[in-house]
């Protein structure tokens, strides 16, 4: 059956279709509750001989159309009654409503469509045929809930459809909350307290009333006896749902009373709704902290053998929704059961089973935080641990924006001054990474070096043997027996740790990649090795450690192999961190790293700023150069000798800096000129980072004041005038008639020059560029003639919480004199706003990272809030020191990412006709989780709209819930064949987008259209005939062929190239090109998880035209992480390796959601190393920062390097300037052997090696010999 063009699509998770083969009955009842199921099985058994007949089914085994199909014919066709029970909205079961609807009018049944947990969904009324009246009163039976309310329901069915089975009562009301006591019927306070201990940590453990009703309380009577057996005193309570008015006000009431240091918490959702002003949690007002479980959907048995561990539905209720509320998602403790099947209403009945292991392991975790809050900070203990990848030296403290050392410092140091016994911590950064350095570190050649700290042999094997034997077998293969670690000396592990009192700073260790390299590259899921481990042990049994914090972005605990969510005891990152709280400052542009923390490890965030931004600017040979151009085009007219002369040297200078490939100017005509001044005018507009930021410090002086001109440089929603772009505010009040954010640079200027703007540079003024520069100037004077207000505590309160609040215009700070209201009005307003919300937010950040981050190891509520790039009109995720979260990934795509995803996919595919003359056919694209969950899914439309697929939303809620095919003539192309290749935590965090991409791809192969047309569907055809072919059933052949989603291994994350690089690994680019496909290559979707299908993905990248990344934001650049090279370069050495040629590989830039623009990764990397790496004003940020600003610098090489071994894009030119920019620059070169020997070391190293490669043909000769002497080879 082919979808035809619009016609709605529904996405399948390629679950089979299941035929529940029940007989007919009068009464029909479908609800996803299972307690809400087994009251109405007890209620059924009391009706009267000769009542109607009763069904029952679970809603969720209909999801499949064909299930809801079957069912509709078998059962619902021949009912009298049948009502519906919905969590949530029509959105949640659409098709299921439609066709139960269309069934119940043609027959005549009476019909009930009830939305619980909510107020009622008008599509739902209108769906019913009862009167909307009648379905209210059956409403309310189910909202008090109970045998005694299904009975009354059941009576009030049978008198709708005429038949008398007994007089149904009134909605007996049910306490909405209460106190749970085993064996106590209706417990007071003073029935718990009875056997309470004095001075005992207090828990709160609230559950689900729907449990105490039906009787299926197993899970909490274990978990109550587990915490009681770790010293609790217990408080379980059951609500209906914590956003009801009558468990607010007892549920804070009774925390006022009882004082809880812990909460657990087993119910679902959440108060507060993503995109949405937030709404405290009553659960909040106990400032401890909020431990999540679920009671999961799935059976045991299948969670156990699911890589993911929880399915969508559970990923959505039990972890991304409750993390609006800061909760912290611990394990799934109870699964689903079959208990008996009901004959009288022919319906399985489901209870919770409790899992005693799970439950362990939160009621551990619990008395972990509990026993934080309880202890004194003087006798703490806290372990600081700092991430080193790759493992040299020179990069320990690996934290992305984050000067990590001095932060570390500054953790310290505000440790000393709340109590905490520090004694002898380094007082600054650089002398902390001197210790550190000086020390054993990672590198296997440091075991010689001074260090105190150790795990004796003995010690280690002991622990070792209560690993779970699947790990511990795991370990033993691949590493041998414990002894033979490399970091073994002398009958104990030696350790990277310095201990100082009671508080520890370690470098974190090794995956294991560094050891054995070549045997080990090869393996996604490799465990870590015997040193990993022990480097736990040692914190948690011989230190002693009450929490860890990892100070920055990212280390690589939370990337262990396991399961992605509700890990197991067999889990690696379980395995080594156990059931210890942990803390990890963390950029708050990385949501989707960030996020994986926290369900991995259970890490509260405290989100930090990233680096202060400012305005590139020009220097050296490119001033030259802007000055020579600007001479040409105001010479113009005059003495053509002089414009011939000036011609040449432009053309000269341009060639002799490689500027004119970067440019794209071709020959030496005017297009050429034009393409150079575009250029440079663009270079100096780049937004760059300016220096690290210190956790606990905002921003002071001209960095402050350039961050705020960056955070009001794009508009930041539509609340009025004050959220506009600032430059474009300018821009309309002084009359320009030009949009400072989307325009050709190098265009000339012939519009007005106010005498505010002339009079800010003295710079010629001739292009559009030169304006937006004058404005871009301007706006930075104003904003630094205002400088915001001190807030007070109460109003950075409000700012932390979510609710910024109004200051009275009489405090505001003086206007500028240039800015009036009258003369300036759109200015005026945005200036206000910076200097009324903008501004006090930015100061806010310093103080409200430090603060929070003692709060969380006081065993306090760490405030949440949202995510995501300040600097693309998010200021709301400021002031940073909240346990960020993420988005409701059931709107994703939204409606916003779809906007921008159909335009960057029109001006690819022109992009794309433009440079071949032809359309693409197929593209590949790589898809990363914490991009889409900054952007709302940009990747995800994009790759939708190439495909000419519209999402489909159900608008009330915003949920994606099915596509739509546009049709070609809407199209006005060819359809794309898509391929994704997604990260391992877009797999874990995005599975429902997996499906829709998938669904859609396989309903596009299924279109009847032509080869020209719908490349896809011919592939598909093609490839189908050819899978049967050879023998394979044709159902799985044309599933195989349909594979478009492609990922990691199940349980396992990366990319696979960074060992590689790092441990100098391969000879050639095909090299690269097979470890990438080996890492990548397990196809998802079409109810397959990570089958491996090498043969396929190596097929679909044989037949991409081009390869795709895209970049959301300006506040990091492809030469900032390896992940871009890995994913970006590696799939462009796969194209390149398969089909012999390079295909066109783009890196998209997306960080101006109203104007996306396409650009080559040749272009990208020209740009970022001119206008960033070799910018002398970004070099002077970093060498503020001593050790970590060399690493910077070090990290920025190694990333080029890898570029140019996996792609072109990196040309001589490229390499020329960076080492004329670190290693020929005596500054620079002296700076970095004084702050961070070793990273001059491994830079110098690094381009020895491009030169030795071929990769880079220097333009000195001397070159090699430079870098030899550096790098002491």
């Amino acid at each position: 059956m082919h979808l035809l063009s619009a016609t709605p699509g529904t996405i399948s998770n390629g679950e089979e279709a299941i035929d529940l083969d029940q007989p007919p009955g009068d009464v029909v009842i479908l609800t996803v509750a299972d307690s809400e199921l087994a009251c109405f099985a007890k209620a059924a058994a009391g009706l009267p001989e000769g009542a109607p007949s009763v069904r029952l089914a679970n809603l969720l085994q209909l999801r499949h159309p064909y299930s809801v199909d079957l069912y509709v014919e078998k059962v619902i066709a021949h009912a009298k009654f049948v009502c519906v029970v919905l969590l949530g909205g029509k959105s949640y079961w659409p098709y299921g409503i439609d066709e139960i609807a269309l069934i119940a009018r043609e027959k005549g049944i009476a019909f009930a469509a009830i939305a619980d947990g909510r107020e009622d969904d008008p599509t739902l009324t209108v769906a019913s045929t009862l009167p909307a009246e009648t379905v209210e009163h059956l409403r309310d039976y189910l909202r008090q809930g109970g045998s005694a309310n299904a009975l009354s329901f059941l009576r009030t069915a049978a008198r709708l459809i005429g038949a008398d089975c007994g007089q149904p009562d009134d909605p007996v009301p049910v306490a909405d909350a209460g106190l749970y006591l085993q064996g106590v019927d209706r417990p007071s306070l003073a029935d718990l307290r009875a056997s309470w201990r004095p001075d005992a940590p207090v828990v709160l453990l609230v559950f689900y009333r729907a449990l105490m009703i039906a009787g299926t309380l197993d899970a909490v009577d274990a978990m109550v006896a587990a915490l009681q057996m770790r010293g609790f005193n217990v408080a379980a309570v059951h609500v209906r749902a914590l956003r009801e008015p009558f468990a607010i006000d007892w549920l804070g009431g009774l925390m006022a009373e009882i004082a809880p240091d812990v909460i657990v918490n087993a119910t679902s959702f959440a108060s507060s709704s993503s995109g949405e002003p937030r709404v405290g949690g009553v659960l909040e007002r106990a400032d401890c902290p909020i431990l999540q479980v679920a009671f999961a959907g799935v059976e045991e048995a299948d969670w156990q053998a699911a890589a993911r561990g929880l399915g969508p539905r559970d990923l959505a209720m039990n972890v991304a929704l409750p993390e609006l509320d800061g909760r912290l998602f611990t394990r799934a403790v109870a699964f689903k059961a079959a208990e008996r099947f009901d004959e009288v209403t022919k319906c399985g009945i489901v209870v919770p089973r409790v899992a005693p292991d799970r439950v362990a392991f939160v009621a551990d975790l619990a008395a972990n935080w509990a026993s934080l809050r309880r202890t004194v900070p003087a006798q703490r203990k806290v372990a600081l641990v700092l991430a080193n990848y790759p493992n040299r030296d020179g990069r320990i403290g690996n934290g992305v924006g984050l000067d990590t050392p001095a932060s570390a410092a500054s953790i310290l140091s505000s440790l000393r001054a709340a109590g905490y016994d520090t004694g002898g911590a380094p007082e600054d950064g650089q002398a902390l990474m001197r210790l550190m350095t000086g020390g054993v570190t990672n590198d296997l050649t440091s075991l010689d070096r001074p260090g105190e700290i150790s795990l004796p042999l003995a010690d280690y094997e002991a622990a070792f043997a209560g690993v779970p034997e699947s790990a511990r077998k795991k370990m033993l293969e691949r590493w041998g027996a414990p002894s033979a670690d490399p970091f073994v000396k002398d009958g104990a592990f030696r350790l990277a740790v310095h201990r100082f009192g009671n508080v520890c700073v370690a470098v974190q260790p090794a995956r294991g990649y560094n050891i054995d390299a070549k045997e080990t590259y090869h393996d996604p899921a490799l465990p870590p090795p015997h040193a990993y481990l022990a480097f736990h042990v040692w914190l948690g049994r011989r230190f002693g450690a009450q929490a860890l914090v990892h100070v920055g972005k990212h280390g690589n605990l939370e990337w262990l192999p396991g399961k992605a969510i509700s890990l197991s005891a067999e889990c690696f990152p379980e395995i080594c961190a156990g059931p210890l709280p942990q803390l990890y400052p963390f950029i708050v542009n990385d949501p989707g790293e960030g996020t994986q923390a926290k369900r991995r490890i259970g890490a509260v965030i405290v989100d930090h700023l990233p680096p202060p931004l400012t305005r590139a600017e020009s220097y050296g040979p490119l001033k030259h150069l802007e000055a020579l151009v600007d001479e040409y085009y105001l010479a113009a007219g005059m003495d053509p000798r002089r414009l011939e002369r000036l011609r040449r040297d432009i053309i000269d200078l341009a060639r002799s800096q490689g500027l004119d490939k970067d440019a794209g100017a071709e020959g030496d005509g005017d297009d050429a000129l034009s393409a150079i001044d575009n250029y440079l005018c663009e270079l100096k507009e780049l937004q760059i980072r300016d220096g690290l930021h210190v956790f606990g410090q905002s921003p002071e002086g001209r960095l402050r004041r350039d961050l705020l001109v960056a955070l009001a440089r794009t508009p930041r929603g539509y609340d009025g005038p004050g959220q506009a772009s600032l430059l474009r505010a300018m821009a309309e009040d002084f009359a320009l008639g030009f949009d400072p954010l989307d325009c050709r640079m190098a265009d000339r200027w012939d519009g007005p020059r106010p005498e505010a703007l002339a009079a800010v540079s003295d710079e010629p003024w001739r292009t559009l560029g030169d304006t937006v520069e004058r404005l871009e100037l301007l706006a930075a004077e104003w904003v630094s003639r205002r400088p915001g207000l001190d807030p007070g505590p109460l109003a950075v309160n409000s700012l932390l919480i979510g609710a910024p609040g109004k200051v009275p215009p009489q405090v505001l700070p003086a206007v500028p004199d240039q800015v009036r209201d009258d003369d300036l009005p759109r200015t005026a307003a945005v200036l206000h706003a910076i200097a009324a919300d903008l501004a006090p937010r930015v100061d806010a950040c310093g103080p409200a990272e430090s603060a929070a981050l003692l709060a969380g190891l006081d065993g306090r509520f760490v405030l949440p809030g949202p995510s995501g790039a300040p600097t693309r009109g998010r200021p709301d995720v400021l002031p940073t020191g909240r346990n960020f979260y993420s988005v409701d990934t059931r709107a994703v795509p939204t409606a916003v990412a779809w906007d921008l995803g159909q335009r960057s996919a029109e001006l690819l595919v022109e992009d794309y006709l433009q440079r071949e003359g032809e359309y693409p056919r197929a593209i590949a694209l790589s898809a990363w989780g914490t991009a889409n969950m900054r952007t709302g899914g940009d990747d995800i439309a994009q790759a939708l709209a190439l495909m000419g697929v519209r999402p489909r939303w159900e608008w009330t809620s915003g949920r994606v819930t099915g596509f739509e095919m546009m049709t070609l003539a809407e199209l006005g192309r060819p359809r794309v064949d898509v391929t994704l290749r997604v990260s391992g935590f877009f797999r874990d965090a995005f599975p429902e987008q997996m499906d829709l991409i998938d669904s859609a791809a396989r309903a596009v192969m299924a279109l009847e259209e032509s080869a020209e047309d719908n490349p896809a569907a011919a592939r598909h055809r093609a490839e189908t005939a050819m899978l049967a072919a050879e023998g394979q059933d044709e159902t799985v052949a044309a599933r195989r062929a349909g594979a478009r989603v492609f990922g990691s291994k199940p349980g396992a994350y990366g990319a696979g190239l960074q060992a590689m690089i790092d441990e100098k690994l391969w000879h050639d680019r095909a090299d690269l090109a097979n470890v990438y496909l080996d890492w990548g290559s397990y196809a998802y979707g079409a109810g397959v998880e990570g089958d491996a299908e090498r043969d396929l993905y190596a097929a679909r990248l044989t037949q991409a035209d081009a390869v795709v990344q895209n970049q959301d934001n300006r506040e990091h650049d492809l030469l900032d992480s390896d992940d871009y090279y890995q994913f970006e370069g590696g799939i462009a050495a796969a194209v390149e390796h398969l089909k012999g040629r390079a295909p066109v590989s783009y890196h998209n830039d997306h960080s101006r959601p109203e104007r996306p623009v396409i650009r080559t990764l040749a272009d990208e990397i020209g740009r970022i190393v001119r206008g960033r790496v070799t910018n002398p004003k970004w070099i002077a940020g970093v060498m503020r920062h001593g050790y970590k600003g060399a690493f910077e610098i070090a990290a920025s090489v190694d990333y080029l390097f890898a570029f140019a071994a996996t792609t072109s894009a990196v040309k001589d030119h490229h390499f020329d300037a960076v080492h004329a920019a670190f290693i020929e620059d005596e500054a620079v070169r002296d700076f970095m052997a004084q702050a961070n020997p070793a990273a001059l070391r491994e830079t110098a190293a690094r381009l020895a090696e491009a030169l030795e490669r071929g990769l880079w043909k220097p333009r000195s000769n001397s070159a090699g010999l430079l870098l030899a002497q550096v790098s002491g080879a």
